[in-house]
């Protein structure tokens, strides 16, 4: 099956895994980005997010090889 992982006989699409991946990794940049203060020169903040979460998702995306 090409784009599943085998965790222990359950069959995972690896869009899941990225989608997880990725939102970890928005977090702990968000929490960063928070601790800098970059927040104040954001003007929608949650639209900043979005398009985070979107870069990330992207960048790993192009990471994983075979999909």
């Amino acid at each position: 099956m090409n784009g599943h992982i085998d965790l222990y006989g359950v069959y995972v699409p690896t869009l899941l895994l990225l989608l997880l991946g990725a939102y970890v990794v928005k977090s702990l940049l968000h929490s960063v980005l928070v601790r800098v203060g970059f927040y104040r020169f954001v003007w929608h903040p949650p639209l900043f997010n979005l398009a985070l979460y979107l870069m990330v998702l992207g960048a790993l995306f192009t990471l994983v090889p075979g999909l």
